[in-house]
């Protein structure tokens, strides 16, 4: 018996079937159902990166925010005066930092201890942020300038912290300067050495130091020509060779990096209790465009050395030092710094 192949629609053939397995396969997805479930494939995907992204920066944020809690706070670091007798603050958004570097080796003079170790204040700088973020600004004070300091009379300016703790050391460099400080921070200079080494070690002069090596540098004075002020010299080469090596290895933007180097400096470094943690994340987050050229170190102007009383003090320049000020108040820095009436930029390179 002759078999009939089936026609198909229209009269043409229809396909054979497969004798071979006459189990039907299932009917192919509609292109429309499967357009449909690729967006759910991708958001799933999407979503399981994320969730991982955030967890890493969770844990991130959370080890960063543990580096923060431990630089210490100090209470009542600034002067608790009314407002019209503080002096005004920096124009717009540019901010104003006492930095107070203490050597802890010294013995205190005479006073109160106002933390533990407590010793005179080594080192004495003003560090001016632009309102831009773009730039900053350090003026070093010598420790010798001789100053009037309230409520006690004149004296050597490294007095002001022995004698009255930090609310005093600030109010007695707003009267110096006439400008406001917003925040204070404390420095250790022994404790230089772990911050050094956190970081590979530092090159100064042509050498790289280690910590040991960069204590000894940041902490000498006797031997150099210039006496504090070839000391203020290198202490300010030190911080701007930090600065360079910190930057330089994206630290700020290196999460891990920035973990680790925030827990050495909560042994170096204690701030005013101003400075939240948010505060200092904000800070950390304005300063990562900042490179070490963007950074401009000078001393304070002045006019020599004298002998009053049996010391041997540094007499400030006030006259030359009023634009200066001024220029900080202002936050007009880069002109200023343009002009013949700024003081020479302490270069990178000292004895």
């Amino acid at each position: 018996m002759t078999s009939t192949v089936p026609e198909a629609a229209g009269g043409e053939p229809a396909p054979e079937a497969d004798i071979e397995n006459d189990t039907q396969a299932p009917p192919a997805e509609p292109e429309s159902g499967r357009r449909r479930r690729w967006p759910r494939i991708l958001l799933g995907s999407l979503a399981a990166v994320l969730a991982v992204l955030l967890a890493g920066a969770g844990y991130a944020y959370w080890r960063t925010d543990q580096a923060l809690d431990s630089i210490d706070r100090i209470p009542d670091a600034l002067p608790s005066l009314p407002e019209e007798e503080q002096p005004p603050s920096a124009a717009g958004d540019a901010e104003v930092y006492l930095l107070v570097g203490l050597d802890a080796d010294e013995t205190p003079e005479e006073g109160p201890a106002w933390q533990a170790g407590a010793a005179r204040s080594d080192t004495m700088m003003l560090l001016q942020l632009s309102g831009d973020r773009q730039t900053a600004s350090v003026v070093s004070l010598p420790r010798d300038t001789w100053v009037e300091i309230p409520g006690h009379g004149e004296a050597k300016l490294n007095a002001a912290y022995s004698w009255g703790g930090p609310p005093l050391m600030v109010r007695t460099v707003q009267d110096l300067t006439g400008i406001r400080v917003d925040h204070l921070a404390v420095v250790d200079w022994t404790g230089f050495r772990e911050l050094t080494d956190a970081v590979g070690g530092v090159g100064v002069d042509g050498r790289r130091m280690n910590g040991e090596e960069a204590l000894a540098y940041v902490r000498e004075r006797t031997s150099l020509p210039g006496g504090d002020f070839d000391r203020t010299r290198r202490q300010q080469n030190f911080l701007r060779a930090l600065m360079t090596q910190t930057l330089s290895s994206d630290t700020l933007t290196d999460p891990g990096r920035l973990s680790g180097l925030l827990n050495t400096v909560g042994d170096v470094v204690s701030v005013d209790d101003g400075l939240s943690n948010g505060d200092l994340r904000g800070l950390l987050w304005d300063l990562r465009g900042i490179r070490a050229s963007d950074v401009h170190f000078m001393n304070a102007p002045v006019t020599g050395t004298d002998m009053i009383g049996g010391q041997s003090v540094v007499l400030l320049d006030h006259e030359a030092a009023a634009p200066l000020w001024q220029a900080m108040r202002d936050d007009d820095m880069t002109a200023f710094l343009a002009s013949d009436r700024a003081p020479e930029e302490l270069g990178a390179t000292v004895r």
